[in-house]
């Protein structure tokens, strides 16, 4: 199984990393991974600053980051979470890139994830309130989400302006 795995990490990267994050990585860090192996490397700096001071949950992001570096160094990159492209539990090869599904988002768990999904799939979202509301998902996601610039272009509410 090992070789198996070795051959395809070799001549198939892109899948690799994407069955290697789908599976096996549990905690992500996807500001630091959607910027680069420049932002990832000084991510895994200051957790190694911190020595046996890290914790456990810092330990586990540690090996996933150092994953993403590897990947980013071979040339593939990581995209932002897609709010119509992404899978609510499966990363997505796009190309060199990889697009990371809903429940990578600290704090989505996967029934949301599958809510977003649905929802998406009935019609397209309005603004963040429609996604809030259809998508069961909590005001802090939506401002996590926003500071990955996966919302941009939905307006706030669904209430439109006159002036």
């Amino acid at each position: 199984m090992a070789v198996r795995i070795a051959w395809f990490k070799v001549h198939h990267p892109i899948l690799y990393y994407a069955a290697y994050f789908t599976v096996r990585a549990s905690d992500f860090d996807l500001i630091a991974m959607t910027q680069g192996s420049a932002v990832i490397r000084s991510r895994i700096d200051e957790i190694n600053a911190k020595g046996l001071e890290a914790s456990k949950k810092e330990k586990d992001l540690l090996t996933v980051l150092e994953l993403a570096l590897e990947m980013c160094e071979r040339g593939m990159n990581f995209k932002k979470v897609d709010l119509y492209r992404s899978k609510a539990s499966e990363f997505i090869i796009d190309g060199n890139s990889l697009i990371p599904p809903f429940d990578a988002i600290p704090g989505l768990g996967t029934n949301v994830a599958k809510a977003i999904v649905a929802a998406r799939e009935e019609k397209e979202f309005l603004s963040k309130e429609d996604l809030q509301q259809r998508g069961r998902v909590s005001k802090t996601i939506i401002e996590y989400l926003d500071t990955l610039g996966c919302l941009e272009g939905l307006p706030d509410a669904n209430q439109l302006s006159l002036f």
